[in-house]
């Protein structure tokens, strides 16, 4: 759905905010882009929505190039981004005078979203909370059923029962059809959602796994402080001694902690990098 290829991004010539970017976004998969404050994922997305153009490279959806804003592929794409602007209408309005630029969009879905949401559908969304501005849209985002769903830090703003709630819904919001593509800095907020996790760091594309294929070849887990083994690729210290990613010969599926391979993958130490890479290249017997 989404094709990108040598992409390169600045918002000057001098300084480069992507840097020979590649990656294919297809659909039936939840994304989750990560990436440390100002690693560039907003950049990313704008890119990927139209809303930014590359200095040098391509990026398309469903073959057209992203930054001709088609209207074909506008009423197949929705972007939510971080810093929301609500209008002074109802959410129930809102439908009514914005649903219709999406042909799918689902207005018995938009407010049963709401009512799980827990966000009144009469009241001007002004008047409401940046949380549940927030969620409001999110619950639109969903129902317009595009193709293409990218949310930039969709939840900031949102307690800890909403964030769960905001798992469920997007879960259940994917279909065959769908390419959702989440972006966030608080790591933990996908755990249990995405299939996919892509790590943007200093500028590229660093990692781009199917969760359930990574934990095959890597494991995640504990050793006790000051002996982590020399098999160890990365480890953190924690409360139960330290927090280790290995190799994982077996291909046992491990469940894979997002936020330790996260901090594996944009600090200095780069043998879990190093060891991915590798494994990407070897040969297929």
């Amino acid at each position: 759905m989404v094709r990108i290829r040598n992409l390169h991004f600045g918002y000057s010539r001098r300084v480069l905010q992507l840097e020979n970017l590649t990656l294919d976004l297809v659909r039936g998969r939840i994304y989750g882009l990560l990436g440390k404050n100002g690693a560039g994922k907003s950049t990313l997305l704008k890119n990927l929505v139209g809303l930014a153009f590359p200095l040098s490279g391509t990026c398309e959806v469903d073959g057209h190039a992203a930054a001709l804003r088609r209207p074909d592929t506008l009423q197949d794409l929705f972007f939510l981004p971080e810093d929301v602007r609500v209008p002074a209408v109802t959410a129930t309005q809102l439908a009514r005078s914005t649903g219709g630029f999406y042909p799918r969009f689902d207005e018995a879905a938009f407010h049963e979203y709401l009512r799980e949401f827990d966000v009144p559908s009469l009241t001007k969304l002004t008047t409401l909370s940046f949380g549940q501005q927030k969620k409001v849209l999110i619950a639109f985002a969903l129902a317009t059923n595009t193709g293409l769903l990218v949310l930039d830090e969709p939840t900031n703003g949102l307690d800890i029962p909403s964030k769960a709630q905001f798992r469920k819904l997007v879960a259940r919001a994917l279909g065959e059809e769908r390419c959702v593509v989440i972006s966030t800095h608080q790591v933990r907020d996908l755990d249990n959602l995405i299939d996919t996790v892509l790590v943007l760091h200093e500028r590229r594309i660093v990692l781009n796994e199917v969760l359930d294929e990574l934990g095959e070849f890597i494991s995640f887990g504990t050793a006790p402080a000051g002996a982590a083994g020399p098999d160890v690729l990365y480890a953190e210290p924690s409360v139960r001694g330290q927090q280790v990613i290995r190799p994982n010969p077996g291909g046992t599926y491990s469940k894979v902690d997002l936020e330790l391979l996260f901090n594996a993958l944009t600090g200095p130490d780069k043998a879990v990098a190093t060891y991915l890479t590798q494994r990407q290249h070897e040969p297929v017997l």
